[in-house]
């Protein structure tokens, strides 16, 4: 009796699981070294960045010198904005990080805020006019929220080396550097925690626009105030 020819394998399904993976290994090589996409679960950054947003983060350009003040910034917020270690264990870490990963969901260790003093910086809120000052010269900060004031707390810090004095523009609604005065590191952030700038809101799509770098960030005003 002849037998029944057998089917040739179809290695399609192979091949797909195999594009599948190496599309996932080159998004996660991309991502580490050039870009990523970050979930604003906050209106701490408003009127730039609402809640909701996804941000495409360019991790490129953010050595120690290329920082201006006014730049805004996502870093990781761990030891200084947020403990070490969570303490929720590893499973729920890493359910939390693929939902970050994925741009579905915020963080609670990566934080966006407006780089307001550097190195060497003194910082004080506030002058007679109710203005920020950075090394004795007040800032104007066209980008602050609608109504809000630069800042209803008082303070006088100077930024050590390597580290970053952070305040988001929606002041009343942020929780940044003047909320950590107390805590160890004084609420500065290491350099080497910044992760990118933001580049562009990617989605939701009617608000697809790019984030334009301020061009004299956080200009110092004159004494008249002109």
């Amino acid at each position: 009796m002849e037998q029944p020819k057998r089917q040739p394998r179809n290695p399609g399904w192979r091949f797909a699981l195999l594009a599948v993976v190496l599309a996932v290994a080159l998004s996660a090589v991309v991502r580490s070294l050039w870009v990523d996409i970050y979930y604003i679960p906050s209106g701490s950054m408003e009127p730039l960045l609402l809640t909701g947003d996804r941000i495409l983060v360019a991790r490129t350009g953010v050595e120690a010198g290329s920082l201006a003040r006014g730049d805004v910034v996502v870093f990781d917020g761990r030891g200084s904005f947020a403990p070490l270690n969570s303490g929720k264990g590893p499973v729920v870490d890493a359910v939390a990080e693929a939902g970050r990963w994925l741009g579905l969901a915020g963080s609670d260790t990566t934080y966006v805020k407006r780089i307001v003093g550097l190195p060497g910086d003194r910082v004080v809120c506030c002058d007679a006019g109710g203005r920020l000052t950075v090394n004795g010269q007040p800032i104007a900060e066209p980008y602050l929220y609608p109504g809000d004031t630069p800042s209803s707390m008082k303070f006088s810090v100077e930024v050590p080396a390597g580290r970053l004095w952070l305040m988001g523009d929606h002041r009343s609604a942020s929780a940044d550097s003047r909320s950590l005065l107390g805590a160890p590191g004084g609420g500065m952030v290491p350099l080497e925690r910044v992760i990118g700038r933001p580049v562009q809101i990617i989605w939701p799509l009617d608000r697809f626009a790019a984030v334009a770098r301020p061009g004299q960030a956080a200009t110092t005003t004159t004494t008249n105030g002109q």
